[in-house]
């Protein structure tokens, strides 16, 4: 009733200034008026949807921070290549593993995405199944490397299905674990959990089983073939109630990429120094390059460029050199013509030799910073 009266004396209102001497209304002037009224009326409604729209993009780019703040993952990976013959330098089978498991250690400690096993003879067999049978045995040294890597780099709740008893690991309960943030404790909460799905039937329309090393199974989104190994992000919300935990499989590379943790590295072996370039799983290839020896230019004065996928190479007992000249697949003889970058990441060494071990220790320890400030931010942007 009061906005029909207000209404109403408004109206009113507007008549009397219309109104002529004579009492009679202008209707000219009265049109004038409210053509005026309508006008105003349209640029408030106008203002009022550019300040909606305007408040609309202001919420999306402080979601889009927000996301962005969120999205700390590493953007590039690292990748280093070594030769098998290392572990020939070993004295007994038990000093062999005890060597794979430091360098297993050192590349996850500075999370090294891949580990590339070459053999520097050139005369490695492409079949991935070997046993050790003794320190001469030429290839042999790469296998177990290899196979030491990818059993460490297993969480331990996962080791069973994938590696059945073997000589090679004969002596693996020696090593010190990696304790690396994809092996995970039984009771451990995390959105990422690595598992194998199983052979155990499931409804038309529902997804595989997966044994993630949690109390419950977990229940993913496909149907896979059961034994292989898959990544997998839990559900946030899970109802305590539910006899299976719910997830997705997502890519491996998922934990490192989105929330950057590091998930382990990749064991790839090549048949010669060449095949670990020529058979880089990036679509790219490798776009830096370091070879290290003590040949090099020294790393104190180097500034790395920005990169997505950078690889480091060490030598054998005989350094890089041997590892060219027994390549049947190399024309050149200087092994500073392969890389990017030769450099000497130990300038002034106190000892005539530094073994491959602790050069990769030495290596990543002193280009860890720069790797940080190539990228101006240790996420890698």
């Amino acid at each position: 009733m009061e906005a029909a009266e207000r209404v109403r004396e408004q109206a009113e209102t507007r008549n009397m200034k219309t109104k002529g001497e004579d009492g009679k209304i202008d209707w000219r002037k009265w049109k004038l008026e409210r053509k005026e009224e309508r006008k105003k009326w349209k640029e408030m409604k106008l203002l009022k949807k550019l300040e909606k729209k305007r408040a609309q993009e202001e919420r999306e780019k402080q979601n889009q921070e927000e996301e962005q703040k969120k999205v700390k993952g590493l953007q590039y990976t690292l990748s280093v290549a070594l030769p098998g013959s290392i572990l020939n330098n070993a004295q007994s089978p038990e000093l062999r593993t005890y060597l794979a498991g430091q360098i297993a250690r050192a590349c996850a400690v500075f999370s090294v995405d891949e580990i590339v096993v070459f053999d520097e003879s050139g005369e490695l067999s492409q079949s991935k199944e070997g046993e050790f049978e003794g320190v001469g045995k030429k290839g042999q040294g790469c296998v177990q490397l290899a196979r030491i890597l990818q059993y460490l780099e297993c969480p331990q709740y996962l080791r069973k299905s994938f590696f059945p008893k073997h000589q090679d690991l004969q002596f693996a309960g020696l090593l010190n674990p990696l304790d690396s943030p994809h092996h995970m404790r039984i009771d451990e909460e995390s959105e990422y959990r690595e598992g194998v799905v199983l052979d155990r039937p499931s409804k038309p329309g529902k997804g595989s089983f997966v044994n993630c090393g949690l109390k419950k199974e977990v229940q993913i989104d496909k149907q896979l073939q059961p034994g292989i190994r898959v990544t997998v992000q839990l559900e946030r919300n899970q109802k305590p109630e539910s006899k299976v935990w719910k997830g997705v499989v997502v890519s491996p590379h998922s934990p490192r990429i989105v929330a950057g943790l590091f998930w382990g590295y990749r064991v790839r072996l090549a048949s010669c120094l060449s095949a670990v370039f020529a058979e880089c799983p990036f679509k790219d290839g490798y776009d830096l390059s370091i070879g290290t020896s003590e040949r090099g230019s020294s790393v104190d004065t180097v500034t790395l460029p920005s990169f997505r996928h950078a690889l480091i190479v060490f030598g054998g007992l005989q350094g890089l050199e041997a590892s060219v000249d027994s390549d049947q697949s190399l024309e050149v003889t200087d092994p500073s013509i392969l890389f990017n970058m030769y450099l000497n990441t130990c300038p002034k060494q106190g000892s005539r030799t530094i073994r491959t071990e602790e050069a990769i220790l030495i290596s990543l320890s002193v280009l860890r910073p720069k790797i940080i400030a190539a990228f101006g931010n240790p996420s890698g942007s």
